[in-house]
């Protein structure tokens, strides 16, 4: 668990990364909290003020250290999500920003244990994958059978692929904060 003190660094790392690259330059993060210089995956979400998407990348496994992986998914959620056109400098002011940081993956054996809300969901099957953060399901109000067809159908499945042998189902769980509304 991250304090309020390292929670608002993050915000600060991921907000102070999107504005370097509008204004030319390259981002830099200067941290010495262990905690944040610890390798996490993360993803970094972008939501307009009425709460719509905007931009989301990130990464589930542990490839940089948590501060860095933040500064890099957001830059990445603000210009290089192929869903949206780059985040412009007035877009900026009316975007707010929300940082997962994930928990190791486990494989899920019997969906049974899938708890919507605590859990985010990977679906693959033959070369494709799908991955639902936790507040997915919530934001939407799925049960856990709607969830895990949603994730097959982002991995390009049928819905009702997590029904069939072969397809392998992960879960994982997430220390979701945002900036203030």
């Amino acid at each position: 668990m991250l304090n309020p003190t390292q929670r608002q660094l993050l915000l600060s790392i991921a907000r102070g990364s999107i504005e370097a690259v509008l204004d030319g330059r390259r981002p830099e993060v200067d941290v010495t909290d262990e905690v944040l210089t610890r390798p996490s995956g993360a993803f970094v979400s972008l939501h307009t003020h009425s709460g719509d998407l905007r931009g989301c990348i990130g990464s589930i496994h542990p490839v940089a250290p948590l501060c860095h992986a933040v500064s890099a998914n957001a830059v990445n959620a603000a210009f290089r999500d192929p869903r949206f056109g780059p985040v412009t400098r007035d877009d900026l002011a009316t975007l707010h920003v929300e940082i997962s940081v994930m928990s190791p993956v486990e494989v899920v054996t019997d969906v049974a244990g899938i708890e919507v809300g605590r859990d985010g969901l990977i679906i693959s099957r033959g070369g494709r994958a799908g991955l639902l953060l936790p507040q997915v399901a919530t934001a939407y109000g799925w049960d856990r059978d709607t969830f895990l067809g949603h994730t097959c159908r982002k991995a390009g499945l049928p819905e009702d692929a997590w029904r069939t042998a072969g397809t392998k189902i992960e879960r994982f769980s997430a220390e979701v904060f945002g900036e203030e509304k």
